[in-house]
C-alpha cells in the first residue's frame, strides 16, 4: 500500500525504502575514506581535503579526551561559519561528547540559559570581536569551567574585527589546547542511539528546550535527502555547493555540511550572506547547488543585475527555514528560469519532513510531500489521536527514524509532544487528495523571523524593562522581507510618552539578538486580556485590522 503523493515520487524511489542509520564520526571516516585528496571545504579561497578534515578532527577529539571531556559531557560550540565549525563538530562527537549549538544572533540571556542547561562546563569559540566578549560574559557568570579561543587568522586575513584575549587562567587557546594532545589506545564506543547533539528550540514557557538528536537521527536525516535527491545526482561531477546558511543552524548543518560530505562535494562556506559574493561564487566559481532561506532569494530576486547574471552553472536552488512566498518563487523562476522549491522540517526532525518531487502537480503554497521513511498526517485539535480527511485542518504529527525522542531534561514536556511515538509539530495544516500538505497557521505563538526562530515572551520580558512600560504583547506580523517579524503592542504607564521603534530596538540592543528586535511599535490604551485576566495573543490578532497587522521594514 502506497503513503499519499508517493505516485509523484521520481522514478525508483519508494517511501518505504530502508533509511540506514549510522554515527558522525563513522560519517565523516567513510567520506575520508572514499574522498582523501578531493577538497572538502573552502574558505577565503582555501581548501581543506577530506583527509585533512578527518585528521583536524581527530586532533580535536584528542585534545577533548585528554582534557576530560569525553563520554557523558557537553561541549558548546558557539562559532559562525567557519572551518572551525565542522573541526570542533566532528572532535566532540569522536571523543564521545555531545554538541551544544549556541547561537551567535542569540541575546545573553538565551545562551546562558542554554549553557546552565545543557550542562554544558566547556566552549569552544573564536577571537572574533563578535563573538569573544560574549564568551567573556559566560565567564564572568561562572557558567564556564573552560574557554578555548580559536583564532580566526588561521583560515586566511579577513576584515573579521578581533578582540583581545581575555586574562584569566580558565582561558586557553585552541592552538595550545590541542598541542601535544595524545591520541587515545582506542576511540570511545559510539552507538546511533547516542545523543550527538542538543539543538535549542522554542518552549511554551518562553525558555528555549533542547532537543535531543542522536547519530541515528542526523545520519537517517542525511539519508532521507540523499535518497530524495539522488535522480539529481550527476555522475562524475563534483558538486560546489554554496554554504551562506549558519552551520549551528540544523537546515545547514543537515542539508549542506552532512549531506556534502558524505556525497563527496565541495562546500564554499561563507561567513555571512552578501549578494556580490554569492553571484561571484556562481559565476567565477561555477557554483552549482545554493540551499538559501527566503531573505536571501528576496535580496537575489530584487538585484537589479540579476537578469544579466550568469547563472548557468546552478543546478540546484532551493529554500528551507521559513515559508517561501509564492510570488518570491515565480519572480526569481521569470527572472532565472529556475525553479525554486521549498519544503518544511523542524529542529526535531534534524530538517526533513516534506518536500516537492521534481515532477508532480504545480502547487503553490504547498509544503509539499512527506518525504521517505517520513510519516505525516493531520490530527483533530480537540483530539490528537483523531486522524482527519484530507482537507481538514487540524495539528500535523510526524514520526519517522529522524525524529527526537524528547527533550533535555524536560520530561513531562517530552511525554506531552507526542502521541505514542507520534511527535506533535505545533503546525495547523492540511493534506489536500494529492498528499500534499499546506500550513494555515501555528499552534505555538513562535515567530519564524528570516528562517530563524524568535520567542515573543522573550521579547516581551525585554521590552518590560522599559522605563515606560506597563504592559506589552509581541505577535509575528507579516513582513516583506523576513517573512514574518515581531511587532510589539505598549500600553504605557501613567504619564510615561510614546517612543519611536528606534528608540526601542536601542533600548533593546544586547538584552535580544539583532533577528529578535521588533520591527514596529504600537501604543492601545488597553491590551487584551482571557477570560481569567491573562494578556491574550489570540485576542489581540482576532482585534486588529489587517492594516495593523502590517509592518515596516526595519533593518
Amino acid at each position: 500500500m502506497t503513503k499519499p503523493g508517493e505516485q509523484y515520487y521520481p522514478p525508483g524511489i519508494r517511501w518505504d525504502v530502508e533509511i540506514p542509520r549510522g554515527t558522525l564520526p563513522g560519517l565523516l571516516a567513510q567520506a575520508a575514506q572514499n574522498y582523501g585528496a578531493r577538497p572538502a571545504l573552502e574558505f577565503r579561497d582555501r581548501q581543506i581535503t577530506y583527509t585533512k578534515l578527518e585528521a583536524l578532527a581527530e586532533t580535536a577529539a584528542a585534545a577533548l579526551l585528554a582534557a576530560g571531556y569525553g563520554k557523558g559531557s557537553s561541549v558548546a560550540l558557539f562559532l559562525g561559519n567557519t572551518p572551525d565549525h565542522p573541526i570542533n563538530f566532528f572532535g566532540v562527537l569522536k571523543a564521545g561528547a555531545r554538541v551544544v549549538h549556541l547561537s551567535p544572533l542569540d541575546g545573553e540571556r538565551a545562551l546562558s540559559h542554554k549553557l546552565s542547561d545543557s550542562g554544558a562546563r566547556v566552549l569552544i569559540t573564536t577571537d572574533s570581536a563578535a563573538l569573544l566578549p560574549m564568551a567573556e560574559k559566560f565567564l564572568a557568570k561562572g557558567l564556564l569551567d573552560r574557554l578555548i579561543i580559536c583564532a580566526d587568522a588561521t583560515w586566511g586575513a579577513s576584515a573579521t574585527p578581533l578582540a583581545p584575549l581575555p586574562n584569566d587562567p580558565r582561558v586557553i587557546t585552541y592552538a595550545d589546547f590541542v598541542k601535544d594532545a595524545p591520541k587515545p589506545a582506542a576511540w570511545p564506543a559510539i552507538a546511533p542511539d547516542d545523543i550527538a547533539l542538543l539543538q535549542y528550540t522554542g518552549g511554551t514557557t518562553g525558555l528555549p528546550k533542547g532537543a535531543m538528536l542522536t547519530h541515528g537521527n542526523l545520519t537517517a536525516a542525511e539519508a532521507i535527502f540523499s535518497i530524495w535527491w539522488a535522480p539529481n545526482r550527476r555522475d562524475g561531477v563534483i558538486e560546489r555547493v554554496i554554504c551562506v546558511l549558519p552551520l549551528f543552524h540544523i537546515y545547514a548543518l543537515t542539508v549542506i555540511l552532512l549531506r556534502t560530505l558524505r556525497q563527496g562535494d565541495l562546500i564554499s562556506l561563507h561567513q555571512r550572506f552578501d549578494v556580490a559574493s554569492i553571484f561571484r561564487d556562481i559565476e567565477e566559481k561555477r557554483a552549482t547547488s545554493f540551499p538559501g532561506v527566503p531573505t536571501m532569494w528576496i535580496a537575489l530576486a530584487n538585484d537589479p543585475s540579476l537578469e544579466s547574471r550568469d547563472l548557468s552553472s546552478l543546478v540546484t536552488a532551493g529554500s528551507g527555514g521559513a515559508p517561501l512566498p509564492v510570488e518570491v518563487a515565480r519572480l526569481f523562476e521569470r527572472k532565472t528560469g529556475l525553479s525554486l522549491k521549498s519544503g518544511w522540517g523542524m529542529t526535531e526532525t534534524c530538517s526533513p519532513g516534506t518536500g516537492h518531487p521534481p515532477e508532480g502537480p504545480d502547487k503553490p503554497g504547498s509544503i509539499g510531500l512527506m518525504l521517505p521513511g517520513i510519516e505525516l498526517d493531520v490530527v483533530s485539535l480537540e483530539d490528537t489521536s483523531k486522524v482527519l480527511k484530507p482537507g481538514e485542518v487540524g495539528e500535523i504529527r510526524v514520526r519517522g527514524p529522524n525524529v527526537t525522542k524528547g527533550y533535555w531534561n524536560r520530561p513531562e514536556e517530552s511525554a506531552h509532544s507526542f502521541v505514542g511515538d507520534w511527535f506533535l509539530t505545533g503546525d495547523i495544516g492540511y493534506m489536500d487528495q494529492d498528499g500534499y500538505f499546506y500550513l494555515v497557521d501555528r499552534k505555538k505563538d513562535m515567530i519564524i523571523s528570516g528562517g530563524f526562530n524568535v520567542y515573543p515572551q522573550m521579547i516581551e520580558q525585554a521590552i518590560y524593562e522599559h522605563p515606560a512600560v506597563q504592559e506589552v504583547i509581541v505577535i509575528g506580523v507579516p513582513d516583506s522581507y523576513r517573512g514574518e517579524a515581531a511587532k510589539a503592542f505598549v500600553k504605557l504607564r501613567t504619564g510615561a510618552q510614546p517612543f519611536s521603534i528606534e528608540d526601542l530596538r536601542t533600548f533593546l540592543t544586547g538584552k535580544l539578538g539583532k533577528h529578535e528586535l521588533p520591527t514596529a511599535v504600537e501604543f492601545l490604551d488597553e491590551l487584551p486580556r482571557t477570560t481569567v485576566g491573562k494578556l491574550s495573543r489570540h485576542e489581540l490578532r482576532n482585534q486588529l485590522t489587517p492594516a495593523e497587522t502590517q509592518t515596516v521594514h526595519a533593518s
